[in-house]
Protein backbone atom coordinates (compact mmCIF):
# COMPACT_ATOMS: atom_id res chain seq x y z
CA UNK A 1 0.00 0.00 0.00
CA UNK A 2 0.79 3.66 -0.59
CA UNK A 3 0.34 7.07 0.72
CA UNK A 4 0.23 9.88 -1.63
CA UNK A 5 0.53 13.30 -0.30
CA UNK A 6 -0.30 16.15 -2.52
CA UNK A 7 -0.23 19.71 -1.73
CA UNK A 8 -2.84 21.73 -3.79
CA UNK A 9 -2.94 25.60 -3.58
CA UNK A 10 -6.76 26.40 -2.57
CA UNK A 11 -7.75 27.97 -6.35
CA UNK A 12 -7.12 23.81 -7.28
CA UNK A 13 -8.94 22.30 -4.54
CA UNK A 14 -12.46 21.73 -5.58
CA UNK A 15 -11.10 20.82 -9.05
CA UNK A 16 -8.98 18.32 -7.68
CA UNK A 17 -12.08 16.86 -5.11
CA UNK A 18 -14.88 16.35 -8.33
CA UNK A 19 -11.67 14.85 -10.59
CA UNK A 20 -11.02 12.12 -7.47
CA UNK A 21 -14.87 11.84 -6.75
CA UNK A 22 -15.25 10.95 -10.83
CA UNK A 23 -12.39 8.15 -10.49
CA UNK A 24 -13.68 6.85 -7.17
CA UNK A 25 -10.91 7.67 -5.61
CA UNK A 26 -11.19 8.45 -1.52
CA UNK A 27 -8.96 10.91 0.24
CA UNK A 28 -8.85 13.14 3.09
CA UNK A 29 -7.95 16.78 2.91
CA UNK A 30 -6.53 19.06 5.64
CA UNK A 31 -5.85 22.98 5.52
CA UNK A 32 -2.71 24.34 5.45
CA UNK A 33 -0.34 26.77 5.02
CA UNK A 34 2.61 27.89 3.35
CA UNK A 35 5.15 28.50 0.55
CA UNK A 36 6.26 31.65 -1.06
CA UNK A 37 3.44 33.37 -0.87
CA UNK A 38 2.14 31.91 2.52
CA UNK A 39 -1.61 31.50 1.00
CA UNK A 40 -3.95 29.15 1.94
CA UNK A 41 -3.08 25.14 0.70
CA UNK A 42 -4.95 21.54 1.18
CA UNK A 43 -3.07 18.65 1.64
CA UNK A 44 -4.65 15.50 0.77
CA UNK A 45 -3.56 11.75 1.95
CA UNK A 46 -5.07 9.30 -0.60
CA UNK A 47 -3.99 5.84 0.43
CA UNK A 48 -4.27 3.46 -2.24
CA UNK A 49 -2.56 0.24 -3.68
CA UNK A 50 0.91 0.55 -5.25
CA UNK A 51 -1.09 -0.97 -8.78
CA UNK A 52 -3.42 2.43 -8.51
CA UNK A 53 -0.41 5.26 -7.91
CA UNK A 54 -0.01 6.23 -11.44
CA UNK A 55 -3.54 6.86 -12.08
CA UNK A 56 -3.38 8.78 -9.06
CA UNK A 57 -0.83 10.84 -9.78
CA UNK A 58 -2.33 11.52 -13.02
CA UNK A 59 -5.49 12.71 -11.68
CA UNK A 60 -3.46 15.21 -9.35
CA UNK A 61 -1.51 15.96 -12.35
CA UNK A 62 -4.52 17.00 -15.15
CA UNK A 63 -6.63 18.95 -12.12
CA UNK A 64 -3.99 21.11 -10.75
CA UNK A 65 -2.56 23.06 -13.42
CA UNK A 66 0.03 25.84 -12.93
CA UNK A 67 -0.16 29.37 -13.75
CA UNK A 68 1.77 32.87 -14.01
CA UNK A 69 0.20 35.29 -11.55
CA UNK A 70 1.33 38.82 -10.81
CA UNK A 71 1.63 39.77 -7.44
CA UNK A 72 3.03 43.08 -5.54
CA UNK A 73 5.59 43.20 -3.49
CA UNK A 74 7.61 45.96 -1.36
CA UNK A 75 10.29 46.12 0.54
CA UNK A 76 8.45 47.83 2.98
CA UNK A 77 9.57 45.08 5.71
CA UNK A 78 12.81 46.31 5.84
CA UNK A 79 13.39 49.23 7.90
CA UNK A 80 17.06 50.29 6.50
CA UNK A 81 16.10 50.55 2.40
CA UNK A 82 13.95 53.62 1.97
CA UNK A 83 9.99 52.43 1.25
CA UNK A 84 9.89 52.12 -2.62
CA UNK A 85 6.52 51.94 -4.35
CA UNK A 86 5.41 48.12 -4.45
CA UNK A 87 5.90 46.20 -7.79
CA UNK A 88 4.34 43.39 -9.74
CA UNK A 89 6.83 40.09 -9.51
CA UNK A 90 5.41 37.36 -11.96
CA UNK A 91 4.95 34.03 -10.11
CA UNK A 92 3.72 30.91 -10.59
CA UNK A 93 1.12 29.81 -8.95
CA UNK A 94 -1.17 26.35 -9.12
CA UNK A 95 -0.26 23.01 -9.69
CA UNK A 96 0.65 20.49 -6.93
CA UNK A 97 3.04 18.82 -5.04
CA UNK A 98 2.92 15.35 -4.86
CA UNK A 99 4.57 12.48 -2.46
CA UNK A 100 4.27 8.83 -2.35
CA UNK A 101 5.36 7.27 0.29
CA UNK A 102 5.31 3.19 1.55
CA UNK A 103 2.84 2.19 3.76
CA UNK A 104 3.61 -0.11 6.27
CA UNK A 105 0.35 -1.09 7.98
CA UNK A 106 -2.88 0.08 7.37
CA UNK A 107 -5.85 -0.73 9.85
CA UNK A 108 -9.57 0.76 9.91
CA UNK A 109 -11.67 0.72 12.91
Amino acid sequence: MKLVIAIVQSQGKQKLCDALGREGISYTKHESFGGYLQERNFTFMIGVDEAEVDRVLLVIRDACQVAERFVNVSNSGNPAVPLLSPSLVKVESGGAVAFVVDVDSFHRF
